[in-house]
């Protein structure tokens, strides 16, 4: 390969894993789906936090590090948010298709960014979130379009993620990516003792279910943060943001593709103001708070 050929494609190779790691944490979400009827939305994801957390674990090794007091309650925080994201989440994911939850997930983290600006143009963004929350929401003549209560699942997803990012920040500062680990294993504690009350042992552990929860739990987990880690280092933080802000397209295709959750054009016109206000967000946002995933 010639020395011209490399340096056109090294920095998209970055991006490439980017798109990867998306494409990796919505396949999960669409297989995790495919679980509900056997094990319920409690049960995965309870059982994806156990083997997330056990691999995060085998990882990062949390145990070696030097916990401070001061740590203790951003910590905490961090792994409650984290578990009930994922938790309702999943809820939102059996009432709704999944591109809608997770345009309606992400409002979280953009509303995190465009509270960080106070900036007139960021009136814009904020009012293309709520055009597209208004053509999403079931009001009006639009009552019967979406699940009442899956709307409200994936909205509580994204003020947990909002919460996520707050306070992952001021864990991760201390402990850096080990803090995942960490944070994966308090969530464990306690959404794992739900989904098995409700799930039931047997069911839960069937030999037949663990292959595919442990495949839930390497893409949704494992691999994607893999990918984006290494993506994080070789590009700018809002050439990352603005890649992010194309998740709920690429879940709304996956939706498509795996779980044939056909959108209407109203809907597929709402994803489309969030896409666009993440995006410009993202790219005039100053600073810039770093946008991350765990669903």
């Amino acid at each position: 390969m010639s020395a011209d050929i490399k340096k056109s494609v090294l920095p998209l190779l970055p991006i490439g894993l980017l798109l990867l790691a998306m494409a990796s944490i919505q396949s999960g979400a669409s297989l995790a789906k495919t679980l509900f009827p056997v094990i319920g939305a409690p049960g995965v994801t309870g059982l994806r936090l156990l083997l997330a957390t056990i691999i995060l674990c085998a990882i990062f090794k949390p145990w070696r590090l030097n916990f401070r007091k001061n740590s203790i309650i951003p910590l905490l925080t961090y792994g409650i948010s984290l578990g009930t994201m994922n938790y309702l989440f999943y809820l939102a994911l059996e009432r709704i298709p999944l591109g809608i939850a997770v345009a309606l997930e992400f409002t979280g983290p953009l509303a995190v960014a465009m509270f960080s600006s106070r900036r007139p143009i960021d009136f814009l963004w904020i009012g293309l979130v709520i055009a597209g929350l208004l053509f999403l929401l079931p009001i009006g003549d639009n009552i019967n379009s979406l699940d009442p209560v899956g709307v409200l699942y994936a909205l509580g997803a994204g003020v947990c993620w909002g919460i996520y990012i707050i306070f992952g920040k001021r864990a991760g500062a201390g402990y850096g990516a080990a803090t995942v680990a960490i944070g994966s294993f308090i969530s464990a504690l306690i959404f794992f003792p739900i989904g098995l009350m409700q799930t039931g042992v047997e069911v839960m552990f069937d030999p037949a279910i663990l292959p595919l929860a442990l495949a839930v739990a390497i893409l949704s987990t494992a691999f994607p943060y893999t990918l984006e880690m290494i993506a994080l280092t070789r590009l700018p933080a809002r050439t990352f943001g603005t890649l992010m802000s194309l998740e709920p397209c690429m879940g709304a295709f996956l939706g498509i593709i795996f779980l044939q959750e056909h959108l209407t054009n109203t809907q597929w016109l709402a994803l489309l103001c969030i896409v666009c206000a993440s995006i410009g967000s993202t790219s005039t946002a100053t600073p810039k708070p770093k946008i991350e995933k765990v669903a």
